[in-house]
């Protein structure tokens, strides 16, 4: 919950949000705009602290074992203020790996080698501030698996991306980092083309609260036949569900193997 210290009023973003995620699965968070889905994503990446309830990232409490958790978890997001703009791509890999505590010896090999999976080589030694939108998201993907963390939570991935890229982007995440990896990821996003293909969960957040969870195809016949992820949300938000455009940029794809634990959370408020 954010308190107003002035006039002493309590505004709830989350309440009583009861979520758990199994290892390797790939979770869906759908919602309206001011439903609570940033806040929630926060809590999980430590970077605000919950007002009551607990939380678990791949088994580490978010409150009393934050270090540990952080070192579990890799934040993707489109906000391109994070990083240093006068510094080049390859830079910015190298500083941020470095606030991961990698060895000296092991930054440059862990740098190039994502560089060279999100199609930044030939560009990595220009500025930051003369990135397009695409490229910049594809070195918000580059950060967030640095460490490779057990569990990645992605904000919206695919905004900055066409309709091609988009989907190799989600063939990357559930073959690779899901499939061979064996990683969890919570993937916040507006397209539900995109949630349905990718997701083997879904969950639908609206003021503050989880209204349903579960596949898609659950979900669905949860309605009536020939009912689709956009008549769900409808169903259990009341409102329509407004999907994001998006511009291009290509993607490649990795190979790796590490398995994870998941997470997951009871709370009663925020």
């Amino acid at each position: 919950m954010i308190r107003n210290s002035r006039k002493k009023d309590v505004l709830t973003t989350l309440d009583r949000v009861n979520l758990r995620v199994k290892e390797g699965e790939v979770l869906g968070l759908l919602g309206p705009n001011g439903a609570g889905k940033s806040t929630l994503i926060k809590v999980l990446c430590t970077l605000i602290l919950p007002t009551e309830g607990n939380a678990y990232v791949n088994g580490y409490d978010v409150v009393k074992e934050g270090q540990k958790a952080r070192s579990s978890i890799g934040f993707i997001t489109t906000d391109e203020r994070s990083f240093y703009w006068r510094l080049s791509g390859r830079e910015n890999l190298q500083f941020f790996a470095t606030l991961h505590n990698l060895p000296k010896s092991l930054v440059k090999a862990r740098v190039e080698e994502l560089l060279d999976v999100v199609h930044l080589k030939n560009r990595a030694d220009e500025p930051f501030l003369n990135y397009s939108a695409g490229m910049k998201q594809r070195m918000a993907i580059a950060r967030g698996l640095l460490n490779d963390p057990v569990v990645l939570f992605m904000d919206e991935p695919t905004r900055s991306l066409d309709p091609g890229a988009a989907k190799s982007l989600r063939d990357f995440i559930k073959e690779h980092i899901v499939g061979e990896k064996g990683k969890t990821v919570f993937i916040s996003t507006h397209q539900l083309d995109e949630a349905e293909q990718l997701c083997d969960s879904i969950a639908i957040l609206d003021e503050g609260r989880i209204k349903v969870q579960g596949s898609p195809a659950e979900l669905k016949k949860g309605i009536s036949e020939g009912s689709t992820l956009g008549d769900v949300f409808s169903l259990y938000t009341g409102k329509s569900f407004e999907e994001e455009s998006t511009s291009p940029v290509p993607f490649a794809l990795p190979r790796h193997k590490r398995r994870g634990r998941g997470f997951g959370m009871k709370r009663k408020g925020y």
